[in-house]
């Protein structure tokens, strides 16, 4: 959430930068909500002020054994003016409060304007992407063979699942440990088992709702009076980030890097028509997320320590991939700045994103209220960050289409075959 005051300050100003984005705020409305709430706030400072002076002149009446009546009726009213004056204040904040869930964070000044994924800069590439000298297969037709059933899932789930089994399911898991494995040993990361679903304070503090809840899966815990909306995670930053929610943290706290691997679970409502085919775009995935809590003064450089923390994992399996820096247009709604990493896919003859890191500023530190002391003791908002480290699935279809055989067989990257039992090459089922 925007800090109110950067908007009372100057709001043309905020309004302007948010323009770059592509988002219009409405200044017009901002400003009559803003002159309707100093017009009560100034009201009620009037009413309590003129409160203080009765209670003076009524003192001295009575001092002086004059009668007050008149006065003390006066007095005797103002309560409930003022009353109803907080309760037309309160709804004029709450209206606020819910406006300002569905305005995007402001950008990072070195983030390029644009108004498209055309206009995100290349940073930097990694690799060189393989040539073969036969007919390069997608992670579809490598993947039937060695495990990859997608006509099962389908009568289990419907569209947009994945039934793996075999050496598939096997390699899947091993990816999963790997990446947990480098960075809690490499990286410093503390491993987190989280929940899986959770409340809908958790999605406010994390941007996915108000805005995006017909991305999200939920399910209805309770009945009657007791009944409450649950939601599946669409990813482990949800309850990661979450954990410092209504907390606040010691300065020497920060800061705080956690990670974690899990299921994910999206409804992909604005992707219809794209990814149909294959795993890239399912309902249900695994990442294993990494998350940082961190200083203000910090958070810029943990936001590039961080993308070499996920660019570590592609490096070790030997992926080739490039790091774009993401336009305005096409940074996502709470990121002040956003990299993507982007691994080459033969089978699709393009890079193609499989992280996406980002950092927050105070975004959504001050919808959840996560606040750390500083050295003067004062109460500061933290920097969050996170990133994928990496998506399981969309690296599983990587190393399929990097390291694929011209007999059908996928063999498995060095690093990796430690966490396999050594299997240096994956074999067809049949």
């Amino acid at each position: 959430m925007l800090d109110i005051n950067l908007l009372r300050r100057d709001v043309g100003v905020v309004a302007a930068r948010l323009r770059t984005r592509g988002y219009e705020f409405d200044v017009d409305r901002f400003n009559a909500l803003e002159a309707e709430r100093k017009a009560v706030q100034t009201k009620t400072e009037e009413l309590q002020a003129r409160r203080n002076a009765l209670s003076k002149q009524v003192g001295m009446l009575k001092a002086k054994g004059q009668d007050a009546a008149s006065l003390l009726a006066e007095a005797g009213s103002i309560p409930d003016e003022v009353k109803k004056l907080e309760t037309q204040l309160a709804g004029i904040q709450a209206q606020l409060q819910q406006w300002l869930l569905e305005v995007p964070n402001l950008v990072h000044e070195s983030v390029p304007i644009g108004t498209s994924a055309d206009d995100n800069v290349e940073v930097r590439r990694w690799g060189t992407p393989r040539t073969f000298d036969f007919p390069v297969k997608d992670h579809v037709d490598l993947g039937t063979p060695l495990g990859l059933d997608f006509e099962t899932a389908a009568r289990l789930s419907g569209s947009r699942f994945t039934f793996l089994r075999g050496p598939l399911a096997r390699l899947q898991r091993a990816l999963a440990q790997f990446m947990l494995d480098m960075q809690t040993r490499e990286h410093g990361y503390t491993e987190c088992y989280t929940p899986y679903i959770v409340n809908a304070g958790c999605l406010i503090g994390t941007t996915q709702l108000p805005k995006f809840r017909d991305d999200m899966f939920w399910v209805t815990k309770g009945g009657g009076e007791e009944k409450e909306e649950m939601y599946l995670i669409s990813t482990s930053e949800i309850s990661l980030t979450n954990t410092v929610r209504e907390e606040i943290l010691s300065e020497s706290d920060l800061p705080l890097k956690l990670t974690a691997h899990t299921p994910c679970f999206r409804s992909e409502s604005g992707s219809h028509g794209k990814d149909t085919r294959g795993m890239i775009r399912n309902h249900q995935f695994e990442k294993v997320e990494i998350v940082q809590i961190v200083h203000p003064n910090a958070s810029y450089q943990a936001h590039e320590q961080l993308v070499t923390h996920a660019e570590a994992v592609l490096q070790k399996l030997e992926l080739p991939y490039r790091v774009m820096l993401l336009c305005t247009g096409d940074t996502g709604f709470g990121s002040a700045k956003t990299y993507d990493l982007e691994v080459w896919l033969p089978g699709q003859n393009a890079y193609r994103e499989i992280s996406s890191c980002s950092n927050f500023e105070a975004f959504q530190a001050r919808r959840m209220q996560a606040r750390f002391k500083n050295a003067q003791g004062k109460t500061e908002f933290v920097h969050t960050l996170n990133g994928s480290g990496l998506a399981v699935g969309r690296t599983l279809v990587a190393l399929l289409e990097n390291f694929q055989r011209a007999d059908g067989g996928v063999d498995v990257p060095l690093a990796l075959r430690p966490f396999i039992d050594g299997i240096s090459t994956l074999r067809p089922l049949y």
